[in-house]
């Protein structure tokens, strides 16, 4: 037998333990450097974690329901013969004895991410009953043994815990369990136990829209289903409130293009985004309710010292929120850089869960596309984002005359528990002046 080194679990960012949702790899199997060995599920997104090295399997460590972290075993390899050493060779943990010819290989860090935000739903297709904002548990004589992310899902389904039974060892409940127990409830199998929400909404009534005609019946996108509970959450438990306007951004057009070749010759691509990222942390600066968060309780505010913007990018699986992190710190060619690989890592699906966190504010454009305005859905814990659409020429009144100005139309959403209406218009009064004002916004 040849040289052997066990595979370890790389960091996977801000969680201790993940699950393990699909092996890839079977002992006897021949892998190559960078195929997948399995998959992984976080609450946040599911990722594949790539081999190091080329070899034949000898030995799995885990299976398939596992909570695995950092630094724990996952497969033993046997190596090819003169494999070479990968960069991911160099983070090497103790190796066993030489007699054994075994070493401890860190795989590299996830290589595909295939999906938003959001708690993962099994594939077949669950009954919706609306989600109730969190309310404290109800006290009953059985205790439920489930993950967090199961509680987590129940809680979006207004689902009591201790009534679901669990179908898998010790009785522990799935989310598969808590779909089930909700098709059951809306079958009148068993009363849905809600945990205290004053706002209760009997779900809707099934319909066969056969009945009226052809149809033809597509699963929902996997993005969609993985977003879809955090969007309603939103939706239901902040107070939204849109904010409508409209910034003249002719003379910033006018420069942008002027910078568009100089640009080009440094292979950067000098889109409007990286102009309006600078002035959105320049108005935040200067308003930082808006960068703020509302603490759990609702009792505090929790202001941060940084700036860190979610930019939506549409790609061919969805809609996804990478974070542009210290925008205040950057210039703009070097935004305009950072947006292009994150861009294109986003729509090639290798979005790690690092890149989607710690945002403090959301912008949402939809100018490439159309339209004039629309309300876009705040990203709690955020208190606010920005929808921007289509820039249009309008003629202005100057005092004297009119004359045709370049107006970007600007939709901005926030949270009315911690922004006023009075903040709101000057916050987009503010961004409209620095969008306005180049000078201003570069200065």
């Amino acid at each position: 037998m040849g040289k052997t080194t066990e595979i370890l679990l790389p960091d996977i960012g801000d969680f201790d333990e993940v699950e393990v949702i699909e092996l890839l790899v079977s002992v006897g199997d021949r892998v190559s450097v960078e195929d997948s060995l399995l998959t992984l599920e976080s609450d946040k997104a599911t990722m594949e974690i790539p081999s190091p090295h080329a070899g034949v399997v000898q030995a799995l460590f885990i299976k398939v329901g596992d909570r695995i972290g950092q630094n724990q075993k996952i497969v033993t390899l046997e190596l090819d013969d003169g494999a070479a050493e990968t960069a991911s060779d160099k983070r090497v943990s103790s190796p066993a004895p030489a007699a054994e010819e075994i070493e401890a290989v860190q795989a590299p860090a996830p290589a595909s991410q295939r999906d938003v935000t959001g708690e993962r739903i099994p594939g077949e297709k669950a009954a919706s009953v609306p989600p109730v904002p969190n309310s404290p548990a109800v006290n009953t004589d059985r205790k439920a043994h489930a993950s967090p992310a199961v509680r987590r899902f129940a809680r979006e389904l207004g689902v009591e815990l201790s009534l679901v039974r669990g179908s898998a060892a010790k009785g522990r409940v799935t989310k598969d369990d808590v779909q089930g127990f909700v098709k059951k409830s809306l079958k009148g199998g068993q009363p849905t136990r809600v945990t205290g929400s004053p706002f209760e909404m009997p779900a809707g009534p099934e319909v066969d829209y056969a009945r009226f005609g052809e149809i033809d019946t597509q699963p929902l996108a996997r993005i969609k289903k993985l977003s879809g509970a955090h969007l309603h959450r939103c939706w239901l438990t902040v107070p939204h409130v849109t904010q409508f306007d409209e910034a003249d951004i002719s003379e910033l057009e006018t420069f942008r293009k002027a910078q568009k070749e100089v640009a080009l010759k440094q292979d950067i691509r000098l889109t409007f985004m990286p102009f309006l990222l600078k002035a959105v942390a320049a108005a935040l600066k200067e308003m930082p309710t808006l960068n703020a968060a509302l603490s759990a309780d609702g009792e505090s505010l929790i202001y941060r010292n940084y700036i860190h913007i979610g930019v939506a990018v549409d790609t061919p699986n969805g809609l996804v929120v990478p974070v542009i992190r210290d925008v205040d710190k950057k210039g703009v060619f070097e935004l305009a850089k950072e947006l292009m690989a994150m861009s294109g890592r986003a729509r090639d699906g290798k979005l790690l869960p690092a890149d989607m966190q710690g945002g403090c504010f959301s912008i949402s454009s939809l100018g490439g596309i159309g339209g004039t305005a629309f309300t876009p859905i705040v990203n709690a814990p955020e208190v606010a984002i920005l929808g921007v659409s289509r820039a249009a020429m309008k003629p202005v009144w100057d005092g004297n005359a009119f004359q045709p100005r370049l107006m970007l139309p600007l939709s901005l959403s926030y949270d009315h528990r911690v922004v006023d209406g009075a903040d709101g218009v000057r916050f987009t009064s503010l961004l409209g002046g620095l969008l306005s004002e180049i000078r201003r916004l570069l200065l």
